[in-house]
Formats: C-alpha cells, sequence, structure tokens
C-alpha cells in the first residue's frame, strides 16, 4: 500500500510584500510626442483646385464635341481618374483622416505623367517620328483654338504638373513600392486593346478610327502598331520604376510640419525640450 498523503498546513504564512513603490519601465516613446493627428489645409485646397479645374476643362471638352469619342482618349480617362482620387484627397486631407493607398495615387500620377509626355513628346511635337496631331482631342491636325485650345493645356499641362508637384511637395516620400509599378501598367495594357478593337469596329471612313497615330494599324499596320506598343509599354514601365526610385530618395517636404501617421491614427513628434 502506498503511503497515506500528508494534510496540507493551514498555517502557510503570507509572502512578504515588496518594500518600495513599484517603479514603471522607462518608455521608448515620450508621453508628449503622441499628438492628434491635424488637418492639412494647404494639400486640401490645391487637390480640390487641381480636381475642379480638371473637371470643368472634361466637362467643356464633353460639351464641345463627341462625348463617345472623347470618353476613348486617355487623356480624358486619365483625367477623370485625377478628379475623382484628387476629390477624395482633399478631404481626407482637410479631414486629417488617413490618406488614400499609395498604390492609387501612384497610379493617378503614373498616368497624368504618361499624358502629359506622350502629348507634349509625340502627338504636338512637329519633330516627332509620328504624324503630329496637335488637336489630338478634337481630331483635327491643326492647332486647337478657342475653348479647345485652352481645355487641351489644361489636361495635358497644367493637370500633370499639378500632379507632379503635390507629389513632391505634399506628399510623405517612401510610400511608393517595386511591387506595384507591374500593376500599374495594366490599365494602360486593357488601354490598348481597347483603341484597336474600337478601330477594327468602326468603318474606314470614321474620322479619328484610331485615336493616335502610333497605333493607326490602317496607317503603320499590326506589326508596326504592335512595336510601337511594345516601345511605349516599356517605356511606362521605366517611368513607374523612376517614380519609386525617386520616392525613396526625395527629402520629406513635410518634415517640421507634419509627419507622417502611423496604422494607429497618431503621428509622432520630436519631444518638446
Amino acid at each position: 500500500m502506498s503511503a497515506p498523503i500528508p494534510p496540507i498546513p493551514r498555517d502557510i504564512p503570507d509572502l512578504p510584500a515588496i518594500p518600495g513603490v513599484p517603479i514603471l519601465m522607462p518608455s521608448h516613446v515620450p508621453a508628449t510626442a503622441v499628438a492628434t493627428p491635424a488637418p492639412r489645409r494647404l494639400a486640401a485646397a490645391f487637390r480640390l483646385a487641381t480636381a475642379v479645374l480638371a473637371a470643368v476643362a472634361v466637362i467643356i471638352e464633353l460639351a464641345l464635341g463627341s462625348p463617345a469619342r472623347l470618353l476613348s482618349h486617355f487623356a480624358i480617362q486619365s483625367n477623370i481618374l485625377l478628379v475623382l482620387v484628387f476629390a477624395a484627397s482633399a478631404r481626407l486631407a482637410w479631414t486629417a483622416r488617413r490618406p488614400l493607398p499609395s498604390s492609387l495615387t501612384g497610379a493617378t500620377l503614373l498616368y497624368a505623367l504618361i499624358t502629359g509626355l506622350v502629348y507634349h513628346l509625340l502627338l504636338a511635337n512637329s519633330a516627332s517620328p509620328f504624324t503630329p496631331l496637335p488637336g489630338v482631342l478634337t481630331g483635327e491636325t491643326t492647332d486647337p483654338t478657342g475653348w479647345h485650345a485652352v481645355t487641351t493645356q489644361i489636361l495635358h499641362t497644367v493637370t500633370p504638373l499639378a500632379a507632379l508637384l503635390d507629389w513632391l511637395l505634399l506628399t510623405p516620400p517612401r510610400d511608393l513600392h517595386l511591387r506595384q509599378a507591374a500593376p500599374w501598367l495594366l490599365y494602360p495594357v486593357a488601354y490598348l486593346g481597347f483603341v484597336l478593337a474600337r478601330g477594327e469596329f468602326l468603318v474606314p471612313a470614321e474620322p479619328a478610327r484610331y485615336l493616335y497615330p502610333f497605333l493607326d494599324v490602317s496607317g503603320h499596320g499590326l506589326k508596326t502598331v504592335l512595336g510601337n506598343a511594345l516601345l511605349l509599354g516599356l517605356a511606362m514601365y521605366a517611368l513607374a520604376l523612376l517614380l519609386v526610385a525617386l520616392d525613396h530618395v526625395r527629402p520629406n517636404p513635410l518634415r517640421g510640419r507634419v509627419h507622417h501617421r502611423s496604422q494607429t491614427g497618431f503621428r509622432l513628434q520630436p519631444p518638446v525640450g
């Protein structure tokens, strides 16, 4: 038989109290470093003004021309995206809320720059290897006049520059990533398919059958057009990589004024004193 279990003693003494006041471990982040996010009025005003200007230019173009044809242009589509993104970004900056994802804002910047560069280097440049098309939105081969001249400059020059300035002067750096560059090209690739399919379905006598001279299958042949598209795609990808690289080396334009919020919704400031 096993030995009987001894009874539990009832006179176990209490543990002695720890003398002194408990010492809390020092925090790596001082309490004074936590601050409530502040509204960014300047960024909100600039983005709202850019969105309104682009929206007015698009509306004028749609009122003066064929909406179906104009809505097929890359410049119109990229500016509509810019209107939506900048208007939403203005509201978030004004209310001090979390900004839009960098994948969306980076794509908007890329498409705006593509709009401006393609227009000034290929469409409105007399030294371009393609037939210059100054009136790219109207489908004319002469310089646009009147309101068309104003809206053409707004959509191809002013809004791309505004998007670039917003990124350089009002956006914290190091938000863009290399993995975002390839997905940004999905829209230009889909747009290429749309332009080629549109040209095939329209009758040959239709004006501006192919929206851009470097994509004119009837004039250059499918092989040449695909080669042009490949070169443009590589240039766009290089531009996307350049934006990502510059984003990681450019200085923070908001240093000393406002700091980038973390995922908790707070931002850190250097302690006073």
